[in-house]
């Protein structure tokens, strides 16, 4: 339903125009205003969708009314309803923003030009809302490629310090590459919104599957949403660990095998999934002298961006590693 403010003095005039407002559908809600005083806390109030107005009135003009609609409320639609408007000041009254007028001896055409400006608010609406969704998206974009290409300089200078060879430098640096744009691709087509853990460990471990996907036991725990930043860390964590598993391992020889599990806990004030990843079967492994890079980059990027905690345990059986992090709202 129409909301609409009349300012009109002439209690006669002002019933004449509702009956023609009347004649709408939807049947608009008028509040009429007859003064200055009223005018002014009507546009406080700011509940309303357009505003009528007499051009001349009692203690002020309308020409002042239209400058105080504009300043206040630009977005408004303004029409003038008046017996005495000419044509020069009908053209002034478009340069400060009127929408329209209407003649008081012309009062049949009111509900089409109501009709119209209400319309073209709509669309007006609808755009500067389309381009303020394009602002914050634009700004979004920006923000994550910066994110990413920070990412990428680091993946590329920390990969390039722990590698022996050209050889090896390029396939690790290409496998953690291929992680990010995995997890990238696969919030996009959720709209950069949410992603399924499950799916973010397919996805993630997919490349390393052929030929030996019968060694990957995912036991599916709940159902978990991510928000981009957790997804994306979580996607390079597992990339990290699949690697090193191919490498030193349960998949560096036959008969291994890894096992991937998680549930989820409700606390009272928030909910932590605990996730595991068991390697089994394969070669007796130790804790390496120095910490590598993939190690550094799997704690740092659980404890920074999951906020939560990873513990690797290096058994006699094989590689453990414990997740824990809280879910953001």
């Amino acid at each position: 339903m129409p909301r609409i403010l009349l300012l009109e003095d002439s209690h006669l005039d002002g019933e004449l125009i509702c009956e023609h407002l009347e004649r709408m559908d939807p049947r608009p809600q008028v509040r009429r205003v007859a003064n200055r005083a009223g005018y002014m806390e009507a546009l406080q109030q700011r509940d309303f969708d357009l505003i009528l107005s007499d051009f001349s009135l009692p203690d002020f003009d309308g020409m002042s009314a239209l400058e105080l609609a504009s300043a206040a409320l630009p977005e408004i639609p303004f029409i003038f309803v008046s017996g005495v408007l000419g044509e020069e000041a009908a053209i002034e009254s478009f340069r400060h923003g009127a929408t329209d007028y209407v003649l008081k001896q012309r009062l049949i055409r009111l509900p089409a030009a109501v009709d119209r400006a209400l319309a073209e608010a709509r669309e007006k609406a609808e755009r500067r809302r389309a381009e303020h969704q394009k602002e914050l998206l634009v700004r979004e974009l920006s923000h994550r490629v910066k994110n990413t290409m920070a990412m990428v300089m680091s993946l590329v200078r920390r990969t390039a310090k722990s590698s022996l060879t050209v050889d090896q430098y390029t396939e690790v640096l290409l496998g953690r590459l291929r992680a990010m744009a995995d997890a990238h691709a696969l919030l996009f087509e959720t709209n950069w919104s949410q992603a399924e853990l499950l799916e973010v460990v397919r996805r993630t471990l997919e490349p390393h599957r052929q030929g030996r996907g019968e060694r990957f036991r995912i036991e599916a725990g709940p159902l978990v949403h991510l928000d981009p930043k957790t997804a994306l860390a979580l996607s390079m964590v597992f990339n990290e660990l699949t690697t090193n598993a191919v490498k030193y391992g349960a998949l560096s020889q036959d008969g291994g095998y890894i096992s991937i599990t998680w549930h989820r806990e409700e606390a009272q004030d928030e909910a932590r999934v605990h996730l595991s990843w068991e390697e089994h079967d394969g070669p007796a492994i130790a804790a390496p002298g120095d910490q590598g890079f993939g190690t550094t980059l799997i704690q740092r990027s659980v404890h920074y961006e999951l906020q939560g905690e990873a513990v690797l345990d290096y058994a006699a059986t094989g590689l453990k590693c414990h997740i824990t992090f809280p879910l953001q709202a």
